[in-house]
C-alpha cells in the first residue's frame, strides 16, 4: 500500500473536492481518499503507480502538485457511504434551496449580483448531485450527466453575462441593497453551516477553524455581494452591483469547464 500526498493550490471548496472525488475515485487502485481542504492537500491511499491518478487530478486544473509518495497503511476505516451521502443530500439541498431563493430575489430586487450568486449555487447543487448520481452509476453514464450539467452551466452563465452587459448600457434602475444585503448574509451562513458539516464529518473536532470558513470561494462571492450592496447604497449607483456580477458569473464559467472535464 502507498500512500502519496498531493497539493492542490485552487481546492478551497467542497465543491471541488467533490469533483476530484468524481474525477478519481473510480481508478483502479484507490482505496481511500483523505481530504484536507485547509491546507489544500488530498492524500490518497493506492496500490500500484501514481501516474493515472497524478494525470486525472491534472485534467481538472486545479493545480495539483504531488508531494510524495511513501509506503503505508491505511489510517482508520473505510470512508462510511451512507453518512457520506446522507452530508451530501443536505448541502444539495441547502444550496438548491439558496439557488431559488437568490433567482426570485435577484430579479425582484434588480440585483445582478444576487442572480449571479445564484448560479454559483445551482453550480454547487449540480456537483453534489453529480457525486450521489455517481454512486454506483457506471461510467459512460456519470460522463454524459456530467457533459449536459457543464453546457446547462454555461447557457445559464452565457445568459447572465448577455443580460449585465445589456444593463450596463440601457437600465438605469438601481438595485434594492437591502435585499442584496440581507439575502447574501443568509446565504453566507448557509455556505458556512455547508462547509462546517462538511469539515466536521472528517474531523473528531466539533468546531470549524475560522482560515477554513474564509478560503471558501462560496463565502467570498457572498460577501462580495453584500459589500456590492454597501457601495449602492452608499454611491446610489447600478455599477458596483453590474461589477460583482460579471466576476461571479465568470466564476461560475470556470466552474462549468472543470464540470466538462468530468465528462472527458
Amino acid at each position: 500500500m502507498k500512500k502519496s500526498v498531493f497539493h492542490i493550490s485552487q481546492m478551497d471548496c467542497p465543491s471541488e473536492e467533490n469533483l476530484i472525488r468524481m474525477k478519481i475515485d473510480g481508478l483502479e487502485g484507490i482505496k481511500k481518499l483523505d481530504f484536507d481542504l485547509e491546507k489544500r492537500n488530498l492524500t490518497v491511499f493506492h496500490t500500484g503507480e501514481i501516474s493515472e491518478i497524478a494525470s486525472g487530478l491534472s485534467e481538472l486544473k486545479l493545480g495539483s502538485e504531488l508531494r510524495e509518495t511513501t509506503e503505508a497503511e491505511p489510517e482508520g476505516s473505510v470512508e462510511n457511504t451512507g453518512m457520506q451521502s446522507r452530508l451530501l443530500w443536505t448541502v444539495l439541498i441547502i444550496n438548491f434551496s439558496f439557488f431559488l431563493i437568490e433567482i426570485i430575489t435577484g430579479f425582484i430586487s434588480n440585483s445582478m449580483g444576487l442572480v449571479a450568486d445564484s448560479l454559483d449555487m445551482l453550480a454547487d447543487s449540480l456537483v453534489y448531485g453529480l457525486s450521489l448520481w455517481a454512486v454506483g452509476a457506471v461510467v459512460s453514464r456519470k460522463k454524459k450527466v456530467a457533459t449536459l450539467s457543464g453546457y446547462f452551466q454555461l447557457t445559464l452563465a452565457g445568459f447572465g453575462l448577455i443580460e449585465v452587459i445589456r444593463r450596463f448600457i440601457d437600465v438605469e434602475e438601481i438595485p434594492d441593497f437591502r435585499v442584496m444585503i440581507v439575502v447574501s448574509f443568509l446565504a453566507l451562513i448557509a455556505n458556512s453551516f455547508c462547509l462546517y458539516l462538511l469539515q466536521k464529518s472528517k474531523s473528531k473536532e466539533a468546531h470549524m477553524r475560522a482560515s477554513m470558513i474564509f478560503t471558501s470561494n462560496d463565502v467570498i462571492i457572498n460577501a462580495g455581494v453584500i459589500a456590492a450592496g454597501v457601495l449602492v447604497l452608499l454611491t446610489q449607483s447600478k455599477y458596483p452591483d453590474l461589477i460583482v456580477g460579471t466576476l461571479v458569473f465568470l466564476i461560475v464559467v470556470r466552474g462549468a469547464f472543470r464540470i466538462l472535464k468530468l465528462g472527458k
